[in-house]
């Protein structure tokens, strides 16, 4: 449809007499559409739907697993690629490239997450942010500390950290469900909790669950770290000489032997957190660039002949994409391929659990099956509350206004959700396919029964309180 550069008359937001009598779209329509377009963003952004999607994936993949496309399914994920030129390179299956390269970007997601908290968020304050990162301490002790009495002296102790993780898209996304049950401040003390959990998880990654350090790739990789770096200090605003360097440093820690996943964590704390413009100059710059607008504006042009206006407000498009800082347009740019992509991937990739042939009644007495199950559904919720019972009780902290212990009790067995860290360290910490499939399938059962605990519980003391709502002792 051809556009003309005159509004002309008015019918429901469309102008229908332009200059070629051809109709136009009016601004009234465009905002329209962008309010549409937002509506979309904010079904994409719904934390709940993302967990869905993960759920549908995981349940998908599990009845693939024991089905006669089992197979198939399995050599294509064994397929091998090659990512890299030259000696700039890494091998690895298709689902290595799931787990070490697209996790990876997930990784940055939630390097951006943690970024934002400590910038601007619970984390920028350490006093009120202590109590739930101190409870997610907590949270992380207790499933390592069952898991390892239930395998003490056995030969799985490398699990130890398989049930310590919770999973945020999963635990929001069921909490979110739960309405007014669950109060405001504790949907804060939770995301709060969550984000500090899954940096102990990136610690431990880091830590433990690495390969022997290969020490030229190491020092290519700081040296990755150390251009990052110097692109802050140069005030470099753009965000695709952050993101090829943060490709490169991919490669090289995949080479190092440190898990390949750390470099978009990395890279999200390289990322500029501050705009490229003076913000309070932006509104005045604005209005003159509006007068030049008027002024180059020639209404009996086609707007193809209008060079001078189209080019004045091209200068004003370019320049208000720098009032977004790089570490939120990456945010913009990859939240919803990790939640509506990635992650479903990696849920279908890694939820692969084959029971055909298997021996049930030993698998429910595998070591490793209780140590993760029981590690996750009891040793989050005694870590998280332990800790919190603990710092109140010796005048650390208090629960934050709105949240009484019904709720803390409700944040403790939704904690035991750990699916996607969960899965991603059973895969580093066991060789053994019945190891991993017992650990696999632990996983699955106990963030499903953490999920309808939490929600059970959270609901029924919910209603037992008489106002729907958890308040404050």
């Amino acid at each position: 449809m051809a556009m003309t550069t005159e509004i002309g008359r008015e019918t429901d937001g469309i102008a229908v007499a332009g200059l070629t009598g051809t109709p136009v779209i009016a601004i009234p329509a465009v905002a329209r559409r962008l309010e549409r377009r937002g509506l979309r963003e904010k079904v994409t952004s719904d934390g709940t739907i993302a967990a869905g999607v993960m759920v549908v994936a995981a349940v998908a993949a599990i009845i693939v697993a024991n089905s006669p496309a089992y197979g198939a399914v399995s050599s294509f994920l064994q397929t091998p690629l090659t990512l890299g030129v030259g000696s700039f390179s890494a091998s690895l299956t298709v689902e290595g490239f799931v787990n070490d390269f697209l996790m990876a970007i997930f990784f940055l997601l939630v390097g951006i997450e943690l970024k934002y908290e400590m910038t601007v968020g619970q984390l920028r304050q350490p006093r009120q942010a202590a109590l739930p990162i101190l409870a997610a301490v907590g949270g992380v002790m207790g499933p390592c500390i069952i898991y390892a009495l239930l395998n003490m002296g056995g030969t799985h102790m490398d699990g130890w950290a398989v049930p310590m993780a919770t999973d945020i898209a999963f635990a929001l996304g069921v909490m979110s469900l739960l309405g007014d049950a669950v109060a405001p401040a504790t949907k804060v003390f939770f995301s709060t909790l969550a984000i500090a959990d899954d940096l102990l998880a990136i610690v431990v990654l880091a830590l433990f669950y690495g390969q022997s350090p290969d020490p030229v790739w190491l020092a290519a990789s700081a040296a990755c770290v150390g251009a990052l770096v110097l692109l802050g200090r140069l005030h470099v605003y753009k965000a695709r000489y952050y993101l090829l360097v943060g490709l490169v440093l991919w490669v090289c820690m995949f080479n190092s032997g440190v898990h390949a996943t750390l470099a978009g964590v990395i890279l999200a704390f390289c990322l500029p957190v501050r705009s490229e413009l003076v913000l309070d100059s932006v509104t005045d710059w604005l209005g003159e660039r509006a007068g030049e607008l008027d002024e180059s504006y020639d209404e009996g042009k086609h707007v193809l002949g209008q060079h001078d206006f189209t080019a004045s407000a091209a200068r004003v498009e370019r320049v208000m994409h720098h009032v977004t800082p790089p570490l939120q347009r990456v945010e913009n740019a990859i939240s919803v391929p990790v939640n509506f992509v990635i992650l479903p991937l990696f849920a279908f990739v890694n939820a692969q659990v084959c029971l055909a042939g298997v021996d049930l009644g030993a698998l429910v007495g595998d070591s490793v099956t209780r140590g993760v199950y029981l590690g996750a559904l009891l040793g989050k919720p005694l870590g998280i509350i332990g800790m919190v019972a603990l710092l109140v009780a010796v005048g650390f902290a208090r629960l934050p206004h709105g949240m009484d212990w019904r709720q803390v009790v409700g944040v403790g067995l939704m904690g035991g959700m750990g699916f996607t860290m969960s899965i991603l360290i059973s895969g580093l910490a066991f060789t053994d396919p019945n190891e991993i499939l017992a650990a696999k399938c632990a996983i699955l059962a106990g963030s499903v029964t953490s999920a309808l605990v939490g929600s059970a519980f959270i609901k029924l003391s919910s209603k037992a309180s008489g106002d729907g709502r958890g308040r404050a002792v």
